[in-house]
């Protein structure tokens, strides 16, 4: 039996799993923001209810924001930011008892997808995160590829490709640099390009009903899409890249960016698949138990 914990900002959700993938229970918490202590106890109580009842204790993997710094052991770069500087793994591994496995959320949604999702099976898989901010994780023969410094697949802080003048500097993001991708992929980034005070969601409704002006946004937005994505695609030449996140559920991007991609792809064909989740939002926690 594997459990999966997906700690969000807003909620933590905790799946059991049995060795097909079938899920067994699922429960879910408000996230306690702001305590590192009461982040711990419900992370402890999410687990000990699933396993109520059964005689032997479960693995447990843990999808989280950030990373644990292979330098100092402690958690950096998490929105969640009572995390930051703490020994996380350490302090959750002791009040469970048993041996703890860790990931960046995205990377645990990328898992997700290449093991049992959309991209099952495939030897190279790019899962991206589009939301509230855009993160990535790169999964290699059904293995997760953490990196020396644990930050594969974090494309959305390199700078936006080929950029246009009128692109120039960029938004400022909150790692202190202007012009990163997540700055121009992110929903908050899509509403402000659009300027119409619109969500995401909002902006492509408006644009399938013809309004010009969400129509040109999201056009802007799949090409920047497609440059950011074609940049990674030259470095890792992925068998499919999977988008998640709230953004994925826009239709309209299946269709344009895949065209878009060959503009900007090194090579004379773009081989690499564009799939929405399997699992949806479900995914996230699903790749935190699969990373036993």
């Amino acid at each position: 039996m594997r459990i999966g914990v997906d700690l969000g900002g807003t909620k933590i959700e905790a799946i059991l799993l049995d060795d097909e993938g079938t899920v067994l229970a699922r429960r879910r918490v408000p996230t306690p923001a702001g305590s590192y202590e009461a982040t711990l106890a419900a992370i402890r109580g999410l687990v000990t209810e699933l396993e109520t009842g059964m005689e032997t204790k479960a693995s447990v993997g843990v999808g989280m924001p950030g990373a644990i710094s292979p330098k100092t052991g402690l958690v950096k770069n998490a929105n969640s930011t009572w995390l930051n500087g703490r020994p996380f793994d350490r302090d959750l591994t002791e009040l469970l008892g048993r041996p703890v496995r860790f990931a960046n959320d995205a990377d645990c949604f990328a898992l997700s997808e290449a093991t049992d999702g959309a991209a099952a099976g495939l030897p190279v898989v790019f899962g991206v995160i589009l939301g509230t901010g855009v993160g990535g994780g790169i999964v290699i023969a059904g293995k997760l590829l953490s990196g020396a410094d644990a930050i594969a697949g974090e494309w959305g802080h390199n700078p936006l490709p080929w950029p246009s003048q009128a692109e120039l500097p960029g938004p400022p993001c909150y790692c202190g640099k202007r012009g990163c991708i997540e700055t121009w992929l992110s929903g908050p980034g899509l509403a402000r390009d659009y300027g119409g005070g619109a969500d995401a969601a909002e902006i492509a409704a408006r644009a399938e009903a013809g309004e010009p002006g969400a129509a040109a946004a999201l056009e802007r937005y799949a090409d920047r899409l497609a440059r950011g994505l074609a940049s990674v695609i030259n470095v890792i030449d992925p068998h499919a890249v999977v988008l998640g996140g709230g953004l994925s559920k826009i239709a309209a991007l299946y269709e344009r960016v895949p065209d878009l991609l060959t503009r900007y792809v090194f090579s004379d064909r773009v081989a690499a698949r564009l799939l929405p989740p399997l699992h949806g939002d479900s995914s996230g926690v699903r790749g935190a138990a699969w990373l036993w």
